[in-house]
C-alpha cells in the first residue's frame, strides 16, 4: 500500500507540474498556426503573380548541375537534385503536420489535468474552483481540436501547392535530360532523321 501511494502521489505531482507548460504549449501553437496562415496567405498572394520559391531555386541549381556534370553522371545528378528539393519541400510542411498531431493532444492533455484538480476541489467541497477548472478544461478540449483542424487545413493546401511544385520539377528534369541526349554527338547520328535518309538511299 505504502508503494502504491507513493506511485500516485509522484503521478499526481507530474500532472499538476504538467498543467501550466501544457497551457502555454497551446497558446504556444496557437500563435504559431496564426503565423503559418499569415505566410501561406503571402505564399498565396506571390503565386498569383508568378513567384514559385521551390521551382526557382531548383532551376537556379539546375544550371550549376548542367555546367558542372558529365554528360554520363547528368541523370544521376539531375535526380539527386529532385530528392533533395522534394526533402526541402516536405521539411517545410512538416511544421503544418506537427501542429495537426500535437495541437488535439495537448488540448486533451490540458483537458484531463483542470479535471482531475476539480474531482479533488468536489471531494474538499470546493465549488468555485471545481467550476473554473472544469471550464478550463472545456476551453483546452475546443482550443487544440479547432487548432488541429485549422492547421489540417493548411497543411492540405500546402501539400496541393507543393505537389504541383513536384510535378513541374520532375517536368523540367525530364526536358533537361532530352535535351543533353539530342546534343550529345553519341546519339545525334542516331537522332537525326536525315542520317535515317541517306542510309536508305545508299542501300538502293
Amino acid at each position: 500500500m505504502l508503494v502504491m501511494d507513493m506511485t500516485e502521489g509522484f503521478l499526481v505531482t507530474v500532472a499538476t507540474l504538467c498543467y501550466y507548460p501544457v497551457k502555454l504549449g497551446l497558446v504556444g501553437m496557437v500563435l504559431y498556426v496564426v503565423i503559418l496562415a499569415g505566410n501561406l496567405l503571402r505564399e498565396y498572394l506571390n503565386r498569383r503573380q508568378g513567384e514559385r520559391p521551390l521551382i526557382d531555386n531548383f532551376r537556379h541549381k539546375l544550371v550549376h548541375v548542367i555546367q558542372d556534370t558529365q554528360h554520363k553522371y547528368l541523370d544521376l545528378e539531375l535526380e539527386k537534385l529532385i530528392q533533395q528539393t522534394e526533402q526541402l519541400a516536405n521539411t517545410n510542411n512538416e511544421r503544418l503536420r506537427f501542429i495537426v498531431r500535437a495541437a488535439p493532444g495537448i488540448g486533451l492533455m490540458g483537458t484531463l489535468i483542470p479535471m482531475g484538480i476539480a474531482l479533488a476541489a468536489l471531494a474538499q467541497g470546493n465549488m468555485p474552483e471545481m467550476a473554473g477548472m472544469m471550464v478550463n478544461a472545456f476551453n483546452s478540449a475546443i482550443v487544440g481540436l479547432g487548432t488541429g483542424v485549422v492547421a489540417f487545413a493548411l497543411a492540405l493546401v500546402k501539400e496541393n501547392w507543393v505537389n504541383n511544385d513536384k510535378n513541374e520539377i520532375r517536368y523540367l528534369a525530364e526536358l533537361t535530360s532530352i535535351d543533353h541526349v539530342l546534343m550529345d554527338p553519341k546519339t545525334t547520328t542516331n537522332l537525326n532523321p536525315l542520317n535515317e535518309t541517306h542510309v536508305i538511299e545508299g542501300s538502293l
